[in-house]
């Protein structure tokens, strides 16, 4: 099927036709392609399936019970029967779908999957939940998950500017959703990639508004691709906690979206020393950012927007260089591992107040830059390239280094590497675990043996370096 276009607004052209039928085990099978505005998706039923669906219509009296071709005992599988019924059955949804041009009946617009792939039963179905279920998720404050195609239709919905009950059922009035966004404070959106069920329909490339939600402390995002984001930025006053994965390829697209629109921007302060184009509201409550498992090439200045975040996580990226953390005064917390960082070079003027450093997976070979991060508690190094031992005096005058992993870097295999590597760290080789394994008392006897030998040879090289001034 051809992937589905997404117009500013949906035509209401619907259409259900049986393209085809197959034979599963002793009775034959229905294909109905279905069509919806630009979606399409298969659904299969038998014989029976429409027979139950008639049942139900008839039994509420919404159409006459002639309308159904009648069944058939004999030869029910032979090919000019399936064919001729194939026919008789199009003609029956097509016949129903006439008859109900808006408000479909629930019970129909289940057989035709409605409810999993069209606006109108998307938004009739998830209206129904949170009539029932609404009031108890949000007394219970968990997560609530929904999809993209979910938020899809509620956008649609809302820019049609139509009644939101178009079918006569209060359950299934979209205010109930409107209640619910506008006080849900925690929530996750969960895309795909690739079509959804059996439908034409490319979730990832579906745009929705997040502005129906008033009162979010918590979103995660993933799979949505970051252009198709629309009004996240309504949650600035609220929002603490912000994961967006497999979405973004800058941080821009995600913090400041509008700054494509403008020259120059600058974030929202008390004294601005140049002109802007721009004056840029901050994320007044965000501590939390999650942006790991994106395509994001480097820190760009949108990080002086989230001047309170304590804990960021940008990991399985592709940044080169650590730039511009120096607007995050609060940052304790921060993991750049598995990117493609070569060089730490400064870093120490931008990480002034950092407490556990994740650079794991990179391709460090040296560990310069590190040596005046004394508030650093936890540091992880491990699948890097460092190969010298020395590298280590880097770090080891750091005062408050207490957890330390070197695994799978080249120096690991060095005869007695570990006791090597803690005597770089004098006096406090016994207060620091090494590769998440605490300094034994024989370590620390070695350790003692290694730093009078360093000593020594300091010694010696003082009294050289004396008689040569001489």
């Amino acid at each position: 099927m051809e992937a589905a276009r997404f117009p500013a607004e949906d035509s209401e052209g619907r259409d259900a036709r049986i393209v085809g039928s197959e034979l599963v085990e002793n009775y034959t099978v229905y294909i109905i392609q279905v069509k919806a505005d630009f979606h399409q998706w298969t659904v299969k039923h038998r014989y029976s399936d429409f027979h139950d669906l008639h049942e139900k219509l008839t039994g509420e009296k919404m159409v006459d019970k002639n309308l159904l071709p009648p069944k058939k005992i004999i030869g029910k599988n032979s090919r000019s029967l399936v064919e001729k019924r194939q026919k008789e059955l199009e003609v029956y949804l097509q016949t129903l779908l006439a008859k109900f041009p808006t408000a479909t009946p629930k019970v129909l617009s289940s057989f035709l999957h409605f409810h999993l792939y069209e606006i109108n039963g998307i938004t009739a179905a998830l209206s129904e939940e949170l009539f029932h279920r609404g009031e108890q998720l949000l007394l219970a404050g968990e997560v609530f998950n929904i999809r993209p195609l979910q938020l899809y239709a509620i956008t649609q919905q809302l820019r049609k500017g139509k009644p939101t009950c178009v079918n006569g059922d209060a359950k299934t009035d979209l205010g109930h959703i409107l209640d619910f966004t506008c006080r849900l404070k925690y929530l996750k959106i969960s895309g795909t990639r690739g079509p959804v069920g059996t439908s034409n329909i490319q979730e990832h490339l579906l745009p929705f508004d997040l502005s129906v939600f008033k009162s979010l402390q918590q979103i995660e995002i993933n799979h949505c691709e970051a252009k198709h984001i629309q009004g996240l930025i309504s949650s600035k006053p609220t929002l603490a906690t912000l994961s967006i994965q497999f979405s973004a390829a800058s941080m821009k697209d995600i913090l400041v979206p509008e700054a494509s629109e403008f020259d120059h921007w600058e974030p929202e302060c008390p004294v601005l020393e140049c002109p802007v184009t721009a004056i840029v509201p901050t994320w007044k409550s965000l501590t939390t950012l999650d942006m790991s498992h994106n395509w994001i090439s480097n820190i760009d200045d949108s990080v002086k927007l989230i001047r309170k975040i304590e804990f960021l996580d940008l990991s399985h990226n592709e940044i080169s260089t650590v730039e511009n953390l120096q607007h995050l005064y609060n940052l304790i917390h921060l993991d750049l591992s598995y990117n493609k960082l070569a060089s730490l070079e400064g870093v120490h003027a931008k990480l002034g107040n950092i407490k556990t450093l994740n650079l794991a997976g990179n391709l460090l070979e040296s560990l310069c830059g590190l040596n005046k991060l004394y508030s650093l508690v936890n540091l992880d190094l491990s699948n890097n390239k460092i190969e010298q031992i020395e590298e280590i005096r880097n770090i080891g005058r750091l005062p408050c280094l207490e957890k330390l992993v070197l695994s799978n870097n080249p120096l690991t295999i060095i005869p007695d590497y570990r006791t090597k590597v803690l005597a770089k760290f004098w006096d406090r080789a016994s207060e620091v675990c090494l590769d998440n394994t605490s300094t034994t008392e024989k370590e620390l006897d070695t350790v003692e043996v290694l730093k009078a030998i360093e000593k020594a040879k300091e010694a010696k090289n003082k009294a050289n370096n004396s008689n040569k001034k001489k």
